[in-house]
């Protein structure tokens, strides 16, 4: 059917035709009036039925139209009135001009027309004045999810309670796999009694049994020291809530049994896909042991990682088997490259230096040059002395070799040793790392979120003193093709000196078997102490850092440096170190400039206090005992207060314990 501007389109030219064919018929009139009389009854005729149509169609469509306008018109009106969406218009004052009855059925009143929107729902104030195009707020107990025109000042509400509800119970019901580890199994059970470790197991398998009964989590024991736990997303937030008591349960009953055990356990979250989760629970299982153990590492899919645990004091577990196998395994490495460069961190500390100095007699031993990364302008007073030192020896200063000069000679062969660290934010130069494929990490520092991608051999032990330590024992396992000489043994001893404060702090038996070792190969601890020896000047800045300390919490002490002073981290770590021998100081922390926009912490405990937690809360890290952090972009009273706040939320969340 034609529409009606299709018809007036049609109709005008007909009336055009006919006005020329009366023309015609009175012109023939004038010549002979019949022909003129029957031309005109044949042409009125058709030109009558064809008006008589056109006039009948008119008529249908503007009934039509008419029928239809009034059809969309109470359709709107009803959809405005009764369809379950929210409609409220407001003034620039925040006055409620008009709502819909379904948006005042939402607030449990009959109108809302000439309220505040500050008495009604004070929370759509800021999404105005900030311009929210979008959000969902909770309004008596519905979730609705907001839309704004603002232009027009004119507000939809759309009910999402039900979308809300499936999504977080689709949330919840997601699949959660978790590797559960005993820590220390093969060690306590070596040599034991077949009843004893009977026992020990039957106890073990009970409370974790007991655990997953109370949790609904499904259990199985896989090996004599693993477990595969899966369960889902609510059950973990119950878990979580719980600080992951398991840890504490198992710690304490096979303590009171004399029969020590601790739990590690890697969770895998927030993937749909099965294998992933598999590999997701592995590394953060890999994380929480690479952290000492005894704790809960939590994968998130935004690559964040939640700790739970880790309050013991790591205990000497490592086995000289394992540092046979990564001394032989670092062999085969060094002999399948071409050279090899030793770096360390910035800021390099003595065990930084004589891990490096150890590592390059390594490949020395394996008929591989090695040279060690190192920046003259980075240095403090302790290894300027020491590279003094080494200076006399020409053999092994010339292994020595600036950042720039380590990337020149750097092949596709080459490997790259890091030592005393395992952040590739923190390595002298960091285009190495992303220049050179083969890469070993050496480290006796826990495992932070940060990690050098994709090492060929990762050798990390937090239970050790220091790095030194642990390339002192892979030393052990070279081939005699080179005589240490006292020099390097001495750099190496400097090095388990200086991290365990003189043999007082974080030191196992391994720590004195190696010093005797390092003793035996002719190491100088006259020369040791020369090294470590610090000037005037140094003492009296750490004289006036002490002198402004203050106890915040009992145990806790804190020292500011001055606004307008900048202080090195050498500096402020012995500053906390010193706090730390003073009466009643269970932990210490030292907050300093480091420079025009980094505020530098350092913090030192007794093993009352977890440092390492609270440091991590300030995205540092570190050990139980021994920890740090840097905050840029804060005053020295920012940093002040969020370092107060960090010991609150711990030593609260020891008493919710």
């Amino acid at each position: 059917m034609p529409s009606y501007l299709e018809k007036r389109s049609i109709r005008y030219p007909m009336y055009g035709l006919m006005g020329i064919t009366v023309v015609l018929l009175i012109s023939l009139a004038y010549y002979s009036w019949l022909f003129s009389l029957i031309g005109f009854i044949l042409v009125v005729f058709p030109y009558y039925f064809v008006f008589k149509v056109d006039y009948l169609r008119r008529k249908e469509t503007e009934e039509y139209i008419s029928t239809l306008s009034y059809r969309v018109k109470k359709v709107g009106e009803e959809a405005l009135m009764e369809m379950p969406i929210g409609i409220m218009l407001i003034n620039d004052d925040y006055y409620i001009e008009w709502t819909n009855p379904f948006l005042a059925s939402c607030f449990d009143e009959d109108t809302l027309v000439g309220r505040s929107l500050y008495d009604v729902a004070d929370l759509l104030i800021p999404l105005i004045k900030q311009e929210v195009e979008t959000e969902v707020i909770t309004l008596h107990d519905r979730k609705l999810r907001v839309i704004l025109k603002l232009e027009e000042r004119l507000l939809y509400f759309f009910d999402v309670t039900e979308q809300t509800e499936i999504e977080k119970m689709y949330q919840e019901e997601r699949t959660v796999i978790s590797i559960i580890f005993l820590d220390n199994y093969d060690e306590l059970t070596q040599g034991m009694e077949d009843q004893t470790r009977s026992s020990l197991n039957n106890i073990v398998t009970s409370i974790l049994n007991k655990w997953a009964t109370d949790n609904g989590v499904f259990l199985k024991r896989v090996s004599s020291d693993r477990f595969i736990a899966v369960f889902n997303e609510q059950i973990l937030h119950q878990l979580e809530k719980g600080k992951f008591s398991i840890l504490d349960d198992i710690r304490e009953i096979t303590a009171k049994r004399n029969l020590p055990l601790t739990l590690s356990i890697g969770v895998g979250t927030g993937v749909s896909s099965l294998p992933e989760l598999g590999l997701l629970a592995q590394s953060s299982l890999d994380l929480a042991l690479g952290r000492g153990g005894d704790q809960v590492a939590i994968k998130q899919t935004n690559g964040k990682v939640k700790f739970y645990g880790g309050k013991t004091n790591p205990v000497e577990k490592r086995t000289r088997v394992r540092a046979r196998v990564i001394a032989h395994a670092l062999k085969e490495l060094i002999t399948e490259s071409d050279k090899v460069i030793i770096m360390g961190h910035k800021n390099p500390d003595m065990d930084a230096i004589g891990a490096a100095i150890g590592i390059r007699k390594i490949a020395q031993m394996n008929q591989r040059e090695g040279y060690i990364v190192i920046n003259p302008q980075d240095i403090d007073t302790g290894i300027q002395r020491l590279m003094a030192e080494i200076q006399k020896n020409e053999s092994l200063f010339t292994k020595f070799i600036t950042p720039a000069q380590a990337l020149e000679m750097a092949t596709d062969d080459t490997l790259l040793v890091i030592v005393d660290t395992h952040k590739p934010s923190m390595v002298i130069e960091e285009k190495l790392i992303q220049k050179i494929d083969h890469v070993v990490v050496i480290d006796h520092h826990r495992r932070a979120e940060e990690f050098i991608h994709n090492p060929l051999l990762v050798y990390m032990e937090p239970y050790a003193s220091s790095t030194a330590e642990l390339v002192t024992e892979l030393l052990e396992y070279q081939p005699k093709n080179g005589k240490v000489e006292m020099l390097e043994a001495t750099a190496l001893l400097a090095g388990i000196t200086v991290d365990t404060k003189s043999f007082s702090l974080r030191t196992g038996s391994r720590t004195f078997d190696a010093a005797s070792y390092l003793r035996s190969l002719g190491a100088d601890t006259v020369l040791v102490q020369k090294f470590l020896k610090e000037d005037v000047e140094t003492f009296i800045k750490r004289a006036k850092l002490i002198e402004n300390v203050y106890f915040y919490r009992e145990g806790v002490a804190i020292a500011k440096g001055n606004t307008d002073e900048e202080i090195h981290q050498v500096l402020i770590a012995q500053t906390a170190d010193t706090l730390l021998t003073m009466d009643g100081v269970l932990a210490s922390f030292v907050i300093s400039k480091r420079s025009e926009n980094i505020v530098g912490i350092s913090a030192r405990s007794l093993g009352d206090i977890n440092v390492q937690v609270i440091m991590e809360s300030l995205n540092g890290g570190g050990h139980l005992t021994n920890a740090a952090t840097q905050l840029t972009d804060l005053s020295l009273d920012e940093a002040q207060e969020r370092l107060h706040v960090a010991i609150d939320e711990y030593m609260e969340g020891r008493k919710k314990e």
